[in-house]
């Protein structure tokens, strides 16, 4: 289907943070799952009716936001099965005491429905592309596919299992990899957690394949402790030094790194997945990710899983991450409006290599966009739009989402899913799966 969205005050961020914005009011055209144009010239709309006139849906935004699809950089979208399970608790007696045990009782299709639930909260609050670690990853691209959704799915792995990531991984990059909306790197789940000789397995598949990475990486106090206490230097340094940032890197979290850490992260080509809500709730520290910025690290926002968060907002991310970089650094001008927007679409995009595909609105990117009703009492008056949407928006002002041309929500509703039956079949599974823990 072919789309002309008309009178929508657009923002395209095609522009660095530090430039002009480039907003405008006017239309994009989307055809075969591609921006023709988005411009503020009438002859650019009546070119593209002419060429498209006969298969065309027209979309008056007039009053909403236009904007690119937000990507959510860091995520575990099937652990909706564990929202609000284990809450008020440190990162390794979470992990150890709640979450490892619960994981260690759920199947392939648990997380196939947990990811379908969190897919449909990821697509109702606008995000259009998310970046997803977890075990049966074969699952979560099922739900990704089914959704329609654009996925990063990163089969996780720890030394205790990797044999099953590599027959998942194996089988992900041979039969479904990269088929446009749906890409695959590996997931070995942090360096304390993964031995020297895992990873240089892993890191075989990426060479095979070629494949990236994905990593949790300097999250806590603790793992810098346990990794030098090992190995003899920082989480970083041990990455580096076993190959790991020969290939694309996007490491999550990055809480405690230092000069030395980010320097070897600029220079690598490492790129962030920053989670402020997680890192906060777990109390794992403040990321220096206006450090990380000044240094050119590209830096986007990741959500964390459901578990750890507790929700898949990336309104409530931007929002965060804003205003917990201007208390970190006594600094009321770090990390604007516009530059963390920036972080939640085209620096998002950048971070996973994809910046000339998606995260922007220009002629020839893929067609993942938002459209946002920015009417609610919250944020009037609107005198700058990046303002509004990162200190005011909210999820449910998402009116429309658009993936690779597809609409897949509608008027605030899902246009494949049925919500209720999502919900219906995650609170089923749930049942069944704690009367295993008993």
């Amino acid at each position: 289907m072919n789309i002309l969205i008309d009178n929508a005050q657009v923002l395209p961020m095609t522009a660095a943070p530090g430039q002009s914005p480039g907003y405008f009011r006017g239309s994009v055209g989307i055809a075969d799952g591609r921006i023709v144009f988005a411009s503020a010239d009438e002859t650019d709309v009546q070119r593209f009716e002419r060429r498209f006139g006969a298969d065309l849906r027209r979309m008056d935004a007039r009053g909403m936001f236009l904007l690119p699809g937000l990507v959510n950089l860091h995520n575990h979208a099937a652990m909706t099965l564990m929202r609000g399970y284990a809450d008020d608790m440190a990162l390794m007696p979470w992990l150890e005491e709640k979450i490892w045990p619960f994981e260690g009782r759920i199947d392939g299709e648990d997380i196939y429905r947990g990811a379908r639930l969190g897919i449909a909260e990821m697509l109702l609050g606008g995000t259009t592309t998310f970046v997803d670690m977890y075990w049966h990853a074969d699952r979560v691209a099922e739900a990704a596919r089914r959704s329609g959704i654009r996925a990063v799915v990163c089969p996780a792995f720890v030394d205790g299992c990797y044999e099953s990531f590599e027959r998942t991984l194996v089988s992900l990059a041979e039969h479904n990899a990269d088929d446009g909306l749906l890409s695959v790197r590996i997931g070995p789940h942090a360096p304390y957690t993964c031995s020297p000789r895992t990873i240089e397995r892993s890191l075989e598949l990426c060479e095979r394949y070629g494949l990236g990475v994905h990593v949790h990486l300097s999250e806590t106090l603790d793992e810098i402790e346990v990794v030098r206490q090992r190995y003899g230097k920082s989480p970083v340094e041990y990455l580096r030094d076993l190959g790991v940032f020969s290939f694309p890197t996007l490491a999550a979290h990055c809480v405690h790194v230092d000069e030395k850490d980010m320097e070897i992260m600029r220079h690598e080509g490492v790129t962030v997945a920053h989670n402020p809500q997680s890192n906060m709730k777990l109390a794992s520290g403040v990321a220096p990710v206006a450090d990380m910025l000044r240094r050119g690290i590209a830096v986007g926002i990741g959500t964390d899983g459901p578990s750890s968060n507790n929700d898949l907002d990336m309104w409530e991310e931007m929002r965060t991450a804003s205003l917990l970089q201007k208390s970190a650094t006594g600094d009321p001008r770090a990390l604007p409006a516009y530059e963390t927007l920036y972080m939640a679409t085209a620096g998002g995009a950048r971070a996973l290599g994809m910046e000339d595909r998606i995260g922007s609105i220009a002629p020839g990117m893929r067609a993942d966009l938002i459209l946002v009703d920015p009417t609610g009492p919250h944020l009037r008056p609107c005198y700058d739009p990046a303002a509004a949407l990162v200190y005011g928006g909210k999820a449910s002002d998402v009116h429309t989402v658009i993936v690779d041309g597809e609409v897949l929500v509608a008027g605030r509703k899902l246009c494949r899913e049925d919500l209720r039956e999502t919900i219906r079949a995650v609170e089923e599974r749930i049942g069944k799966i704690l009367a295993r823990t008993e």
